[in-house]
């Protein structure tokens, strides 16, 4: 019923920055909460960020004062932007959202976009 669909990855030099969007599309009644998983090779999947509907925003220790998770409630996108990039930060990153398909409150479920790439070199 839901659709989403990360796009931003790619190869960027440690140090260097690099910003990711997903966007939600499909049978979406409201979008309660937006997130960005990780997990690199050998390491368990972890949370990035998230930010729910009314603004509020976690951030992984790791990745505090380096990344900014921001959405467009509008057009049903979130952002992460990451800057001073370390080899570390190399993962798939997978968009999540918890959305209602419809006003009735069993109706909402997470959707996970299909992962982007973020390799930094060293």
């Amino acid at each position: 019923q839901v659709q989403l669909v990360e796009s931003g990855g790619g190869l960027v030099q440690a140090g260097g920055s690099l910003t990711l969007s997903c966007r939600a599309s499909g049978n979406i009644f409201r979008i309660i909460r937006m997130a960005w998983y990780r997990q690199g090779p050998g390491q368990q999947r972890e949370l990035v960020a998230d930010i729910n509907s009314g603004g509020a925003i976690n951030y992984a220790d790791s990745v505090k004062g380096r990344f900014t998770i921001s959405r467009d409630n509008a057009m049903n996108t979130v952002y992460l932007q990451m800057t001073s990039l370390e080899p570390e930060d190399t993962a798939m990153y997978m968009c999540c959202m918890y959305v209602y398909v419809s006003a009735v409150p069993s109706s909402w479920s997470d959707y996970w976009g299909q992962g982007t790439q973020v390799t930094v070199a060293s």
